[in-house]
């Protein structure tokens, strides 16, 4: 099977999923729930005559420099009770539900307030917050009516006045969610979070209860999920009709976990370590043209096999594609050259050619080498699998299913075709299924380390410490120096609450492996869990470090990305600091393949942007309340 967020960050899951409160927590920006206030039923306008359009020609704006017909109050006690007596109209008209009479009144009075001047301008002016009641009032009595562009005109001419203006900033966000303009009420939500947090600054940093916010979690979460779905569905459409040579490989931890995980990989080795080096391989290579002989050909076709195989074998996988790929082109078209290739090459350069295809993620160039294999070779249990896994890849659970029984009942101990179905189940949510087959396949090899890591992970979930525990003593009896096996150890102690003994086990984990990214981002969220002595805050310098450092092993590794990017999030001190991090993001979507890996870094980007711009609306030079 390709290499999969599934597979290749089995011991992060358990632990990144307790740790995701704890980072929560320390910065303060999420979770906090209420409910929002629902957008109030429309009503019709009081003038049943009048057209939206006739309404939209002859609304006042906000602050009029024309003149009312009225004679204008003398002095201020006289603008005082005119003013009250209008506001009062516009409130009995609101309980009429003769919304745009209503909005009317209230235009009245804030042309009385304009005829005063700029005064009213100031802040410390008696009329400046009599002002904005009013236009908030009127701006309310639009969005009953209907008139959402009204109502949106006067919420902007609120905010102008006063950033800070909540209600405002509230019904702009409904309005918006109601035209379908999700991502500007996304930033309407996210300056509404900024503000509330920016208010009880103090109370968040010492850990103080606070009222509820105006704005639930749940809400904002809403908004982000309408938009992810396009975004993700536009990355797909762009790495779908991206050159497959623009594909990157997996990380060489990756793609050697993979090649370990089939039965057969320590004899292979030994075969392919045999044989002569590159240089004595590439001194035998034929050179060819269009006058070159069938026999001539199949020479290069099977010598370019045997110098892909040392290439894996040294962990020059790139250069191992070209060499796969090239037998490939030279065999594929030519029955002849097929026919004079010795042994089974043929066959072997159509596996090795669906496999690194497969590591690239191109899913149809891999199906269809391993088909022709298949055909070539009906009889053979572990193609089957290989195809399964591509489809597995592709999401075509039944397709896979059906390749793996048939793969079973060709050969009833085939222990791949078990293992890789018990990550099928898992992918389909059948941890008991998984469970059975992963005993079945270590009843068929009591040596096999990966199955019993496999079915720890699933123990561990299932709440059965003691047995994965025994099953990751057996894996470490047999591989004392895995370092997946320390992680996995060291994921038992994190669920244990046992946190230095999981950091212990990370950190011999890292130096087992240093090219294995999983420990980094468990140490790093162990770290997040311990707590640190009163009055400090965690390491969180020491944290950014893990995570990048398990970004520069595997840049594939999407879910580092997205716990850095949250963690530099909170702890941006600028802007521009916190710009860098949906410039994080964006790097890790390009290394993305498939849509549940996109769903989350598309998510953080998308909310990240959002707060970005909410914070520059507000002028704030920082969203960091700590």
């Amino acid at each position: 099977m390709a290499p999969s967020s599934q597979q290749n960050q089995t011991v992060y899951v358990g632990v990144a999923l307790a740790a995701t409160a704890v980072i929560i927590g320390y910065l303060v920006t999420r979770n906090r729930t209420v409910e929002t206030p629902k957008p109030p039923p429309k009503g019709r306008a009081g003038s049943p005559e009048r057209t939206k359009k006739d309404i939209l020609e002859t609304a006042t704006p906000v602050v009029s420099n024309t003149s009312s017909t009225k004679k204008s109050p003398q002095n201020d006690k006289e603008i005082q009770a005119q003013i009250e007596e209008l506001d009062k109209q516009g409130k009995k008209l609101f309980k009429e539900k003769k919304f745009f009479d209503a909005a009317q009144k209230f235009t009245e009075a804030l042309d009385i307030i304009d005829s005063r001047g700029s005064g009213v301008k100031d802040a410390s002016s008696p009329l400046f917050r009599q002002m904005q009641t009013l236009m908030n009032n009127r701006s309310a009595m639009y969005e009953k009516g209907g008139f959402k562009e009204l109502a949106l005109d006067d919420c902007d001419n609120i905010l102008a006045l006063e950033k800070q203006h909540t209600k405002a900033r509230t019904r702009k966000l409904r309005i918006l969610e109601s035209q379908e303009n999700i991502a500007s009420a996304l930033v309407e939500a996210c300056a509404i979070q900024l503000l509330f947090m920016q208010e009880h600054r103090d109370k968040l940093r010492f850990g103080i209860p606070t009222p509820p916010p105006p704005l639930s979690q749940s809400k904002l979460e809403e908004l982000l999920m309408k938009l992810v779905p396009d975004e993700v569905e536009n990355k797909l459409k762009e790495i779908k009709t991206a050159p497959i040579s623009s594909r990157q490989l997996p990380s060489n931890y990756t793609i050697l976990q993979l090649l370990k995980s089939y039965s057969g990989y320590n004899s292979w080795m030994a075969k392919v370590a045999s044989r002569g080096g590159l240089s004595q391989l590439r001194a035998e290579l034929p050179e060819v043209d269009d006058s070159a002989t069938d026999e001539t050909k199949a020479k290069r076709a099977s010598l370019l096999l045997k110098i892909g195989q040392r290439q894996v074998y040294e962990g020059n996988y790139k250069e191992s594609m070209s060499s796969f790929e090239e037998a490939f082109r030279l065999a594929e078209t030519n029955p002849e050259v097929q026919k004079v290739l010795p042994d089974d090459d043929y066959s072997r350069i159509l596996e090795w050619t669906g496999m690194v295809r497969h590591w690239i993620y191109d899913l149809d160039g891999a199906k269809k080498c391993f088909s022709m294999c298949a055909d070539l070779e009906p009889l053979n249990a572990q193609i089957l699998v290989k195809q399964a896994c591509v489809e597995m890849d592709g999401a075509n659970f039944d397709k896979a299913l059906v390749l793996f029984e048939s793969a079973l009942k060709i050969d009833p101990g085939a222990a791949d075709a078990l293992l890789h179905r018990a990550n099928l189940r898992m992918l389909k949510q059948e941890p008991e299924e998984a469970k059975a087959d992963l005993n079945k396949c270590i009843e068929l090899r009591p040596d096999h380390v990966l199955a019993r890591l496999r079915l720890a992970s699933i123990l561990t979930a299932m709440n059965d410490v003691s047995g994965a525990k025994q099953h990751l003593e057996s894996a470490k009896k047999l591989d004392p120096k895995s370092s997946e096996v320390q992680s996995y150890i060291g994921e038992i102690a994190f669920t244990k609450g046992e946190l230095e003994d999981a950091q212990a086990s990370f950190k011999l984990a890292m130096e087992l492996a240093p090219n294995n990214p999983t420990p980094y981002v468990n140490a790093a969220l162990t770290i997040l869990n311990i707590p640190p002595p009163p009055g400090e805050r965690p390491d969180t310098d020491e944290v950014i470090r893990l995570l990048e450092k398990a970004i520069e092993q595997d840049p594939m590794f999407h879910a580092a990305y997205v716990q850095l990017g949250q963690l530099k999030l909170g702890t941006a001190v600028t802007l521009d600091s916190a710009r860098e991090v949906v410039e994080l993001y964006d790097r890790g979507l390009t290394y993305c393949r498939t849509a549940e890996e996109l769903k989350d870094l598309c998510s953080m980007r998308i909310l990240t942007v959002s707060q970005v711009e909410a914070a520059s609306q507000l002028n704030m030079d920082t969203f960091n309340v700590q």
